[in-house]
């Protein structure tokens, strides 16, 4: 039998097939080859013997938290308290690039801003509409569960952006306490010692203590690079083919930061995180 990995707790993996859940442990072999399920994993099971027999590929995987196969991170942005910050959105972005998952945006916190501040949040949401993302306000909620069908989703963002509140929004069942970051991949109080899919909306949403160890410092400047994503639709007009965007010239990344079709505040972290 098929199922997928929804629960690890030391040795014992939660395996879910259609709506019946088998604790089962791993075969001898898997310890044997250093091999280690992971927490979303589709999996071959006997369901007589409950063991894992095999795990099948992986579309992605990380190791901090334990988690495969995961789909898109909706990552919270808050506007105010804390404020809008476009280094940690585009560090963010770019990482969860790399590990080929589907990044998008909800911005929270809209009501705290003056007029002004609205209608620059508004060209930030534009922008990042434009490059490619799907950017909602959290407000949003009925078009929001719409993205969890058939999916597995993480949340990330900073420590009070407003991820339980809107999690609770979406389901009232989940019943999750505001100041604590129960399903997370951001910093903060967090109460989970173990990973979890959890059903929301048609999807699994994973719950992970330490998804804010997704780190850019493991990518290489090139990573970097590649991954924004903007970046990849003029590079080839640059003068040279493996051109980094920075001391060269004749290059039309700068060039488009020039003439604002890139967001300067865009082309400065890609700066700043090539540099650190």
């Amino acid at each position: 039998m098929i199922g997928k990995i929804v629960k690890n707790i030391s040795n014992d993996y939660t395996v879910l097939i259609e709506d019946t859940k088998y604790v089962c442990k791993p075969r001898g072999k898997f310890r044997k080859d250093k091999i280690v399920p992971l927490v979303g994993d589709n999996v071959k099971i006997d369901i007589k013997n409950n063991y894992i027999l095999d795990i099948l590929p992986r579309k992605n995987a990380l190791t901090r938290p334990a988690v495969a196969n995961i789909d898109q991170v909706v990552i919270l942005v808050s506007t105010k308290n804390p404020n809008f910050d476009t280094n940690l959105l585009d560090k963010l972005l770019v990482v969860i690039e790399y590990n080929n998952i589907t990044p998008i945006i909800c911005i929270s916190k809209t009501d705290l801003l003056s007029d002004k501040e609205l209608e620059e949040i508004e060209e930030y949401k534009k922008y990042y509409e434009k490059i490619g993302y799907r950017v909602f306000y959290n407000y949003e909620v009925s078009e929001i569960k719409k993205i969890f069908k058939d999916k597995i989703t993480a949340f990330t963002g900073q420590s009070g952006s407003g991820k339980s509140t809107l999690l609770n929004k979406i389901d009232v069942n989940l019943n999750l306490k505001t100041d604590e970051i129960s399903l997370s991949l951001g910093r903060g109080k967090h109460t989970t010692r173990h990973t979890e899919l959890i059903p929301l909306e048609g999807g699994l949403v994973a719950d992970t203590p330490g998804f804010s160890a997704l780190d850019i410092n493991a990518l290489s400047n090139d990573d970097i690079r590649d991954n924004f994503i903007e970046f990849n639709k003029y590079r080839d007009e640059c003068e040279y083919r493996d051109c980094s965007h920075i001391l060269e010239s004749k290059c039309m990344i700068k060039e488009k930061v020039t003439t604002k079709e890139i967001l300067e505040s865009r082309y400065n972290n890609y700066l700043k995180f090539i540099k650190k």
